[in-house]
């Protein structure tokens, strides 16, 4: 995503759309083996709280897996993905 890229915004509600769908955060996460919710939040522009919560909604849909690393959290897409 190009950093500064304005979000869409629905005509009828006035509300912010998401730019990025689910599929495309997948995508990048399965094509870098995993990331980190910096990376993440780096490659699509994004506040870091922002991509945190993305990628807790994925988890809840178990689309994705998060375990410890340090003092960090690796993101990968689930097995079943």
């Amino acid at each position: 995503m190009v950093p500064g890229m304005p979000k869409d915004r629905d005509e009828e509600s006035g509300k912010y759309t998401t730019a990025v769908t689910d599929d495309e955060l997948i995508e990048y996460i399965n094509q870098n083996g995993g990331v980190s919710t910096n990376e993440l939040a780096e490659e699509f522009d994004y506040a870091r709280p922002t991509a945190y919560r993305r990628l807790v909604a994925l988890e809840d849909d178990d689309r994705v897996q998060r375990r410890e690393v340090g003092n960090s959290l690796l993101w990968q897409v689930a097995d079943d993905e």
